[in-house]
């Protein structure tokens, strides 16, 4: 038990974008427990705000609005930064301290259903086929 909680103190921050946000609840409550700072955007952002947990949008994170109809919202240095860099390379600590970005220390996605959204479609088209 001491292990995880040794890891839950190096968690300082989590970017949250999930499909399915039936179980988003009982995650956020382990994760404000632990203080860590929430960054969403979206639909993730809007629920997570309807479940009354603090959280930063996106696009105040980075300083840039979503485009293309939402669909870039995390294609930005400061996430990819803030998630890629070594935590135990200095010069990749400077260059985030010099960027003014900062550690991203756990994603936390699920997909998008697309084989679900599929297999809809494919009824719909057989439907329509059927009453044209």
């Amino acid at each position: 038990m001491g292990n995880k909680k040794n890891i839950m103190k190096k968690i300082q921050s989590a970017l949250i974008s999930v499909s399915d946000k039936s179980n988003l609840k009982p995650l956020l409550q382990i994760l404000h427990k632990n203080k860590i700072k929430l960054i969403s955007s979206g639909g993730t952002f809007k629920t997570i705000q309807k479940l009354k947990f603090k959280c930063i949008e996106v696009s105040n994170f980075t300083g840039s609005n979503e485009i293309l109809d939402g669909r870039v919202k995390t294609l930005h240095p400061k996430i990819y930064a803030g998630i890629l860099n070594k935590r135990n390379n200095k010069s990749h600590l400077k260059e985030l301290k010099n960027n003014n970005f900062e550690n991203i220390d756990l994603v936390i996605v699920n997909f998008y259903p697309f084989e679900k959204t599929l297999k809809k479609q494919k009824i719909i088209i057989k439907l329509l086929k059927i009453l044209m």
